[in-house]
C-alpha cells in the first residue's frame, strides 16, 4: 500500500522543547519533530558527533517525554550502529522487547566514518531502526564533503561545478544489496509520508533504515524560509526520490508526478553559485538515468 495514500493520525505531543541547539530553518530539527511524534512510546536514542547531538544536549536535554527526558546516549563518531545494536542486545536479553533503539545519525557517520558499522549491523540484520538525517555534508565542523554530498555542490573540501567524476553515493541501492526487511527515503516537506514510513519501520523487525533529507541552511546558502521549499523540490526534480524498499528487493516509489527541472532546485541554492549550463545539463542527465533504474526496478517488484 502506498503509505502517503493511509489516513494515519499522529499524536499532537511535540517531543522537543526550547531552548535547543538547532539554527533557525535547520532541516534535521523538523526532521527530529516528525519522527518522534510518529515512532513515540519506549525509545532509546543513540547519537553520534554531528548537528543533532549537540543541539538536543545544550543549553540543557531538549528531548522529553511524559515529563522526563528521553534516553540518549552519545557514541563515537563511527559507531552508531554497533552501539545501538548492543543496547537493543542487552535490552532484550533482560526481557525488554518494547522499547526502540534508534540510531540517529548525519550522513558523515553514515555514508563515510560508520559506514563499516552500518553495512555489519544490516548484515547482522539487528533489530534496530537506523535513521540518517542527510544533510549532504560534515555541516557540524565547517562544510567538508561527504560521501552523500551531490556533483556540482561547493564545500570548503570541493571546487564546485567542476567536473571532477565525483558522484554521491546512493545509500538505498546499497541497503538493497545487504537485503535488510525495511529501508526508505523521506523528507520534511511531506511529513505524512515521513511519519507514515517511520510508522511501519517501528512496527518492523530486524534492521530498518530510514533516508531522511535534511536541508542546511548556512551550508547550502539559501533563506531559513527555504527550507520546506528546497526538500520540496528535491522530491519534484527527482534529485531525491521517494521510496520505501521492503523484504531486500521490493521496491515502490512512493511520490512520482510531472518532474520538474534540476535548474529550479539548483538555482536557490548558493553551494552550486556558478555552475554553467553544460554542468546543469550533466547532473540532470544523471538524474534521469537513476530514475529510470529505479523505474525499471519497481516495476519488476510489481512483476514478481
Amino acid at each position: 500500500m502506498n503509505t502517503t495514500e493511509e489516513a494515519l493520525r499522529y499524536p499532537d505531543t511535540e517531543y522537543i522543547r526550547p531552548p535547543h541547539g538547532f539554527c533557525p530553518g535547520c532541516g534535521a530539527a523538523l526532521a527530529l519533530r516528525y519522527f518522534l511524534r510518529a515512532v513515540g512510546g519506549k525509545i532509546i536514542l543513540v547519537t553520534p558527533p554531528g548537528c543533532s547531538a549537540p543541539s538536543i544536549s545544550f543549553p540543557r536535554p531538549s528531548l522529553v517525554q511524559g515529563g522526563r527526558l528521553i534516553d540518549v546516549i552519545h557514541c563515537p563518531f563511527g559507531s552508531s550502529a554497533i552501539f545501538a545494536g548492543g543496547i537493543k542486545s542487552a535490552m532484550e536479553a533482560r526481557g525488554d522487547f518494547e522499547t526502540q533503539v534508534i540510531a540517529w545519525a548525519g550522513d558523515g557517520a553514515t555514508f563515510d566514518i560508520g559506514f563499516s558499522a552500518l553495512s555489519a549491523a544490516a548484515q547482522r540484520n539487528e533489530n534496530i531502526l537506523y535513521v540518517c538525517y542527510d544533510n549532504e555534508a560534515y555541516m557540524n565542523t565547517g562544510n567538508q564533503q561527504s560521501g552523500s554530498t551531490p556533483e556540482g555542490s561547493r564545500t570548503s573540501t570541493t571546487a564546485g561545478s567542476q567536473d571532477d567524476g565525483r558522484r554521491d553515493k546512493d545509500l538505498l541501492w546499497i541497503m538493497m544489496g545487504h537485503g535488510i526487511p525495511y529501508a526508505a527515503t523521506a523528507t520534511i516537506a511531506y511529513p505524512d509520508d515521513l511519519m507514515a514510513k517511520a510508522k511501519k519501520a517501528k512496527e518492523t523487525k530486524g534492521f530498518r533504515l530510514l533516508h531522511i533529507l535534511t536541508p542546511c541552511v548556512p551550508g547550502w546558502q539559501y533563506p531559513s524560509n527555504q527550507t520546506v521549499n528546497l526538500s520540496r523540490l528535491a522530491v519534484q526534480t527527482r534529485l531525491f526520490p521517494l521510496l520505501e524498499l521492503e523484504k531486500g528487493t521490493c521496491l515502490t516509489i512512493t511520490n512520482k508526478g510531472k518532474a520538474k527541472q534540476l535548474e529550479e532546485y539548483v538555482r536557490l541554492q548558493g553551494r552550486f553559485k556558478g555552475l554553467a549550463a553544460q554542468d546543469i545539463e550533466r547532473m540532470q542527465a544523471a538524474v534521469d538515468k537513476r530514475w529510470r533504474r529505479l523505474n525499471w526496478m519497481s516495476q519488476w517488484s510489481d512483476e514478481n
